[in-house]
């Protein structure tokens, strides 16, 4: 083995380390790139307008496929894995309506920023002069095109990154960094013949395997569609009121889900007392002591007020009790 290669071994290791010291479940590093495969997929995905009224993925469409035109002199993509599957007695309970497992706590977006942050500071520290950037979530990056290029897990057919022995209650995030690193490869495809994610999705967003229409899925109406609901998809969105998280659950992978270890996730402990009639009484106060820091901030008080109103006033619903019922029939099957 050359010099190069010891030092890039050696800087590797270090990052790796440092990842998990700074509470990453995992961290895989890969080449700095063209997405050769992602390119086509991307393109037909937009073509048939996909994306819904999320314009923003029509832009920068060179920079979401090369890292390089993101970070000049780009030479590695880090991609790191952050967990924030909740402790079971910090889920809301199943009669009530839901909030997806995500938005539970603090915004992750500044949790992992930080994060990401001290893991830049930390390699400028250890091998000296690094340019970078960080991601997360924000910036036109395909974080899960890169997760599986770094081998951290396969995209399943409900279009998550799944990693063996964990599951898929992970946020992505990345630093695109110019130095070279000892690479890591994909790992194969485990989902094998289950469907039990398309049988699922009460929306039918899960289109084929593999590929999801943006447009249907139940986080696009609860969370992006700024219109008011449309009448066709009353009595689908179960009692979604921001995200989803019907495909993870029923993903026989996530038996592996454990508990995370960052107390920045942990919710309100208000949230999981939150019944029918509190959230249709709901109050711009109780929002904010509920969601001063969370994700659920991005639909805003009116937001959710929509999507409570349409999930509650929908005569096909039955209401939430019946919604799951429903919910646990198919996860069984």
């Amino acid at each position: 083995m050359q010099a190069a290669d010891l030092t890039r071994a050696e800087w590797t290791g270090f990052i790796k380390r440092r990842a998990a010291e700074l509470g990453f479940m995992a961290c895989g590093i890969s080449r700095a790139e063209f997405l050769e495969e992602e390119a086509p997929r991307l393109e037909q995905w937009l073509s048939k307008g996909m994306q819904g009224q999320m314009r923003w993925m029509e832009n920068h469409f060179d920079k979401r496929l090369d890292p390089r035109r993101l970070v000049d002199g780009a030479k590695s993509v880090i991609s790191l894995l952050l967990n924030y599957y909740p402790a079971e007695e910090d889920q809301q309970p199943a009669d009530t309506l839901q909030v997806s497992k995500y938005a539970y706590g603090r915004d992750y977006h500044h949790v992992i920023k930080d994060k990401l942050k001290h893991l830049l500071w930390d390699m400028q520290a250890h091998i000296g002069e690094v340019g970078g950037r960080a991601f997360v979530d924000s910036a036109p990056v395909l974080d899960k095109a890169w997760a599986k290029k770094s081998g951290l897990g396969w995209v399943g057919k409900n279009a998550n990154l799944i990693t063996p022995g964990a599951g898929s209650f992970y946020f992505i995030a990345e630093l695109i960094v110019d130095v070279e690193l000892a690479y890591d490869g994909p790992i194969r495809d485990y989902c094998g013949s289950c469907t039990r994610c398309l049988d699922a999705c009460p929306t039918q967003a899960i289109t084929e395997p593999y590929v999801v229409d943006g447009s249907k899925c139940i986080s696009y109406f609860t969370i992006e569609l700024k219109d008011q609901l449309p009448v066709e998809v009353q009595g689908q969105l179960g009692n979604w009121i921001f995200g989803c998280d019907i495909c993870q659950d029923v993903c026989p992978w996530n038996r592996f889900s454990r508990p995370t270890p960052e107390a920045q996730f942990s919710p309100h402990p208000q949230l999981k007392e939150m019944r029918e009639t509190d959230w249709r009484e709901i109050t711009q106060e109780v929002f904010q002591t509920l969601f001063r820091h969370s994700a659920v901030k991005r639909t805003g008080y009116a937001g959710l007020q929509r999507n409570i109103r349409f999930i509650i006033e929908t005569p096909a619903s039955g209401g939430p009790a019946s919604i799951e019922a429903e919910k646990g029939e198919t996860t069984s099957s």
